[in-house]
């Protein structure tokens, strides 16, 4: 049976304007130039502008968000003239993202180099091949499914599949395969390859065919090992090598070097490949004046904002043209649509605004927090902390400070740094005292730098050493921080002599 009941519950939502203050709150500075160009685009009440003053208030002023509703004898009473002068009178709103005192000759644009690209030179080299207009468009196809990296990642009948639809050719998995030969010999040594284990043998094998006198025996070994024993080569299994192949120690290390000489990533080798360059843009800058440490946002990447001149003038010549008389349909609905406007714009910049004020709040916090280290450089020094640590002294909530300090980058004496490389967690040592894992992470890292790399530690001597040192820490938690490092286990970072 259906019954009717009345219930009480509390819910928590976000508005359209909330999230979009947590997304720009996310966003690092070199990101945040294309947003507000974004929101320009989209928004013509928004502008450029130079000149700092206050924000102007928009009230609530009688007309219908509906207008296409009203009825005519039911249209509200307002007086026109009051409404316009109420938003004239004020001056236009506007937001500088430098200070006065930022340096202006300081450009916003990042640096671009202008260079063929990877793609360029090896659509090039096509011309050096004898190869009819089929076999040309099949090339050009294998070329551009060459990633970043040099390698061909798509699969043969993928390509055929690509060709059918894209350039109406019919070809076989077969034909494919024999361009892709002709496109590895094309330079950079390397490239085209489907594999690792592809990529070495084929720079291998354009050595010993250019330098047919250089480093001959070690570069056949080298390649026998490449091409018969790749497993135990990337699991360093030396020993079971050296059996197998009935060599010595310094006949191993020679073949070793050979291999460790070539470039697992050939696309790196081409000038102009810069896909993969990423550069760093601090969104903090931390300067030491003699022992006392100043804060300043990075901003020159982002526009200073404010409100459109030309709306101002649209609303003052609506006011001229409907002076003495009642404003029309048509005209509420303009100054309702330049109201929606500015209210935007205004918002927009007040998000901003925002913005810099939690960024610089939040810094500032992890800056005292950290004083130590941005005095001295000295990682040791740096001190546990969490999330929750700069939420209790900045009044911000947790997951706000994490927005903060998610992909966001300060620049100091010592180098840039992440922030998430202040955050760590606490662990006491024998005697009691409190340090971060950041100090241990660094001691650990600094033993297996000046470990013997023919006997490199176990993850359990590295836990005896810690503990030699006051760190009480098990040999699991060893093994996380290694990962964490980036380090492999000692058997992969063995090396011969």
């Amino acid at each position: 049976m259906l019954r009717q009941s009345l219930s009480q519950k509390m819910l928590q939502k976000l508005s359209p304007q909330q999230i979009q203050l947590m997304k720009l709150l996310q966003i690092p500075t070199a990101s945040l130039e294309q947003r507000i160009k974004e929101e320009m685009e989209s928004n013509p009440a928004l502008d450029e502008g130079d000149d700092y003053d206050d924000v102007f208030d928009l009230e609530n002023d009688g007309f219908s968000e509906s207008p296409e509703n009203d009825k005519e004898n039911e249209a509200p009473e307002f007086e026109f003239d009051d409404y316009l002068k109420e938003y004239l009178d004020d001056d236009p709103s506007n937001y500088k993202l430098k200070g006065d005192e930022y340096m202006d000759d300081e450009e916003r644009s990042m640096p671009v180099t202008v260079e063929n690209s990877f793609h360029e030179n090896l659509e090039r080299q096509i011309g050096m091949l004898d190869l009819n207009e089929k076999e040309t468009l099949i090339a050009n196809q294998i070329i551009g499914s060459i990633d970043e990296d040099g390698y061909l990642r798509r699969e043969p009948n993928s390509i055929v599949d690509d060709l059918l639809f894209a350039h109406n050719i019919e070809t076989d998995e077969k034909e494919v395969n024999l361009i892709v030969k002709k496109i590895q010999k094309f330079e950079p040594a390397g490239i085209c390859a489907r594999t690792l284990q592809e990529c070495l043998i084929l720079q291998l094998e354009d050595k010993i065919e250019k330098e047919p006198r250089s480093h001959f025996s070690e570069r056949k070994i080298a390649l026998k090992i490449l091409k018969d024993f790749f497993e135990e080569f990337t699991k360093k299994h030396y020993i079971r090598m050296k059996k197998l192949m009935n060599l010595s120690d310094s006949e191993l290390k020679e073949a070793i070097d050979e291999i460790l000489k070539l470039n697992p990533k050939p696309a790196g080798a081409i000038e102009g490949n810069n896909s993969g360059s990423q550069y760093i843009i601090p969104d903090f800058i931390i300067y030491n004046r003699d022992g006392d440490l100043e804060l300043t946002l990075n901003s020159k990447n982002a526009p200073d904002l404010r409100i459109n001149d030309q709306y101002m003038d649209m609303l003052k010549g609506y006011r001229e043209t409907v002076q003495g008389r009642r404003a029309t349909r048509p005209e509420k609905e303009a100054v309702l649509f330049i109201k929606q406007k500015i209210d935007s714009a205004k918002w927009f910049i007040d998000a901003i605004k925002q913005r810099q004020d939690t960024l610089f709040r939040t810094m500032y916090a992890i800056m005292q927090y950290q004083h130590d280290y941005f005095t001295t450089g000295d990682e040791r020094r740096i001190k546990p902390m969490i999330l929750k640590d700069l939420a209790e002294v900045t009044g911000l909530d947790i997951s706000t400070v994490s927005r903060v300090a998610n992909s966001k980058f300060v620049q100091t004496e010592f180098g840039t740094k992440k922030l998430k490389d202040f955050f760590s967690e606490s662990m006491q040592t024998q005697d009691g005292s409190e340090v971060s894992t950041l100090e241990v992470k660094t001691i650990l890292n600094d033993e297996v730098t000046r470990e013997d790399k023919t006997k490199p530690l176990s993850d359990e001597r590295l836990m005896e050493i810690l503990s030699d040192r006051g760190y009480n820490i098990a040999r699991r938690t060893i093994a996380k921080y290694r990962e964490q490092l980036n380090i492999p286990v000692a058997r992969l970072r063995k090396e011969l002599r």
